[in-house]
């Protein structure tokens, strides 16, 4: 096998996440001709690893390749840390700051009396120690306990590089279970797919294997059932499972027709260990059951609590009107005094209709009311959404900070843990969440639990619009339970009675489109087109909007490949907006050109940059040398990218209308053809329609458009907290 043997001696990237490198390493021999020019130089070296440090000599394993732009490098598959040999290598070893308290002076006794086999009997025969002059007992139990601690990381990496896990995948697993790491995968290696989320069944499946496990394994089938439970979990939304559906899913994913009594162990122990719940024939796991339970015995909780009953509560809202210069119709002023009486409120209503625009009412009044100054209001109100965007609308809105919920519970991307948790509670007071029908299961049920029983809570959200990511229907399960407060909005402002847009919306929800509405006003355009001309189309639309700034303008489109897709859409806008330019550089991130000034959306989470899932920005500079680096500008806030974490953005000039939840544009081109016919559904359409502000642009074929609005089925999701409330 090809190899470099020799010393670390740089580092010019790290990520402390992934163990990924890029540094500089000098060559003491090797046994490649191609790299015999290296003998006695410096060459960069690219890969994961554990740990690197410059005393100890390493051999890389792996291929020499030319960069594009960096020229030769030396790509790492795998690597091993050369025991120091020899009288001089050992003393070097010792002295070199691993073991506190060993100098030179006792670094030589200790070889003087135990030679080639010093580093041995540190760790096999410690005691022997003491009869080495000037070695103390606090010398000896340095030298062992981190000379064991170095050997053991090491050998646990390689140990799983052995097994068949990557670098980067043992890293991963090492800082996961450390020096239980070994025991864990031997009694179990399936765990791996349970505890680490970057670990994924299908490579432990094949490891465990290729090593030897039955197909019909006890423990594979286990593993197996999570695995899958999870995945449909995440594909469908549903929060419980029947068993027939997953001995058909386990078949499928095994290749193998399980035996009822097999399976029934498996699913049997997997109850036992608290894994899985089975509660009614419906099987759920734990975490998803205990949260809804949880969100429906907090809010029964809420919903007992009496409501507080204010004296003068018209005449100071009309007080707040009067500061605001703003008239509320009856129907707000109503879900405003409502948000003070009650503990539990839901504020629900379509486009137009002021659902952001009565927030500012209902703080107003609840400061006025407390007689807090806004630093203490502050303290005990919470304004959350869950999306960056939608925060900054509300912040916008208001004039007042909101966050996201992920950043307000102090979510540590590290362990994918929140820090204001059960155990460490928010003290504020008071919350109100906007865009509510995006919140998941698992995501409010965490919120419930870093904020105190008594907190008051105010859901504010349109029900018709697309569920949430995540698990879970929970604002249209909160309604349709009964058991909540709810406060409908349905009168327009004026100003929304007059929009076409609104009115297709309305369309929408009633399912009967009035297709007079369309063409009528520059606010509502329908253009006719076949699968072949639609993107031309969109691109005349973008032409017409070259000198408004593109971040106004959005292509929503359902799906991702294809000619018609987003995919192409970016490239074919991408061109009219920001063409190649000397004055811009570029950078090619797998299969994407990047450029400045490129418009692109964030797919993750990021709270240490305060940039979340579905926010947009702008590529403001791209840094090719000494090291890669993009600047991406999110409405002022400047985020750095490095190499490990270029693929948490792509274009953004067509998206998903998923992905565009939360936000709302100036302009959106809306096609609607029959190739995405199996992806349109009621929900979807009517989510893309309320995005845009000024002027909507639906290309394509209205009887797509017309089979969409009907569709009620797509997005179903099976959940339990509606009837817990009911019970």
């Amino acid at each position: 096998m090809n190899y470099i043997k020799g010393k670390y001696t740089k580092t010019i990237f790290e990520s402390s996440s992934t163990g990924y490198h890029i540094g500089l390493f000098k060559v003491q021999e090797t046994n490649d001709e191609e790299l015999a020019k290296y003998e006695g130089k410096t060459i960069t070296f690219t890969g994961y690893f554990h740990e690197l440090n410059d005393q100890d000599t390493y051999e890389f394993h792996g291929k020499l390749v030319n960069h594009e732009k960096y020229g030769e490098q030396y790509q790492v598959t795998s690597y091993e840390r050369v025991k120091p040999e020899g009288k001089n290598a050992i003393i070097e070893f010792l002295t070199s700051g691993l073991f506190k308290g060993i100098g030179e002076k006792k670094a030589k006794a200790l070889t003087d009396a135990l030679g080639k086999d010093t580093l041995k009997v540190i760790l096999d025969n410690p005691e022997n120690l003491i009869l080495i002059p000037g070695i103390t007992k606090n010398n000896i139990d340095t030298l062992h306990t981190k000379l064991k601690e170095y050997e053991s990381s090491y050998e646990v990496v390689m140990y799983l590089q052995e097994l068949g896990f990557n670098t980067k995948d043992s890293i991963t697993i090492y800082n996961k279970y450390k020096e239980n790491t070994k025991s864990i995968i031997e009694e179990d290696i399936y765990q791996l797919v349970i505890d680490i989320l970057e670990i994924s069944f299908k490579k432990v499946d094949l490891i465990a294997l290729n090593s030897g496990i039955d197909k019909m394994s006890h423990i594979r089938l286990r593993g197996a059932i999570l695995y899958i439970m999870n995945e449909l979990t995440n594909t469908y939304g549903h929060s419980y499972y029947f068993l027939e559906e997953l001995v058909l899913y386990l078949n499928r994913l095994i290749k193998s027709n399980v035996e009822e009594d097999v399976f029934k162990e498996a699913i049997t122990s997997l109850e036992k260990d608290l894994l899985i719940i089975v509660d009614d024939d419906k099987y759920y796991l734990k975490d998803m059951y205990e949260a809804e339970h949880l969100i429906a015995r907090r809010l029964k909780l809420l919903t007992h609590v009496e409501p507080i009953t204010y004296k003068k509560l018209d005449k100071d809202l009309m007080l707040v009107e009067d500061n605001f210069d703003i008239n509320y119709n009856d129907e707000q002023r109503d879900a405003i005094k409502a948000a003070l009486e009650e503990k539990l409120l839901i504020i629900t209503g379509g486009p137009g209709t002021g659902k952001t625009t009565i927030m500012k009412g209902i703080i107003e009044l609840y400061r006025s009311l407390e007689k807090l100054s806004y630093e203490k209001l502050l303290d005990k109100v919470a304004l959350l959404a869950p999306t960056g965007r939608a925060a900054k609308r509300m912040s916008e809105e208001t004039s007042l900070p909101a966050y996201t919920i992920h950043r307000f519970l102090k979510w540590n991307k590290e362990n994918n843990r929140f820090q204001v948790n059960e155990y460490h509670k928010s003290k504020v007071e008071f919350v109100i969440i906007d865009e509510s029908s995006m919140v998941d299961t698992l995501l409010f049920s965490s919120l419930l639990k870093g904020i105190s029983v008594n907190t008051k809570i105010i859901l504010v959200g349109d029900d018709e619009q697309l569920p949430s990511v995540g698990a879970g229907n929970l604002l249209h399960d909160l309604i349709d339970s009964n058991t909540i407060k709810i406060k409908r909005l349905t009168k327009l402002y004026r100003q929304a009675a007059n929009s076409n847009i609104i009115k297709l919306a309305y369309d929408i929800r009633n399912e009967s489109i009035n297709y007079d509405n369309f063409n009528k006003e520059e606010d509502l355009t329908f253009i006719d087109s076949n699968e072949i001309d639609v993107i031309k189309e969109i691109e005349e639309v973008a032409e017409t909007y070259k000198d408004v700034s593109y971040k106004d303008l959005q292509i929503l489109v359902p799906m991702y490949k294809g000619i018609n897709g987003i995919d192409n859409n970016n490239e074919k806008i991408k061109n009219i907006y920001n063409p190649k330019s000397k004055d811009k550089k570029e950078i090619v991130i797998g299969d994407t050109n990047f450029r400045e000034k490129d418009k692109v959306i964030q797919l993750t989470n990021q709270p240490e940059d305060n940039i979340y899932n579905g926010d947009i920005g702008i590529i403001e500079r791209i840094v090719t040398s000494p090291k890669k680096e993009i600047y991406i500008d999110y409405d002022g806030n400047l985020v750095k990218y490095v190499p490990s974490n270029f693929n948490n953005f792509r274009l953004a000039y067509a998206i998903s209308i998923h992905k565009s939840q939360g936000s709302e544009f100036d302009y959106v081109i809306l096609p609607m053809i029959r190739s995405y016919n199996r992806m349109l559904y009621k929900k979807l359409v009517y989510t893309a329609v309320t995005r845009s502000k000024k002027a909507l642009y639906l290309i394509g074929s209205k009887s797509s458009l017309d089979l969409a609005i009907k569709n009620n089925t797509e997005g179903l999701r099976r959940t339990t907290i509606k009837e817990l409330l009911m019970k």
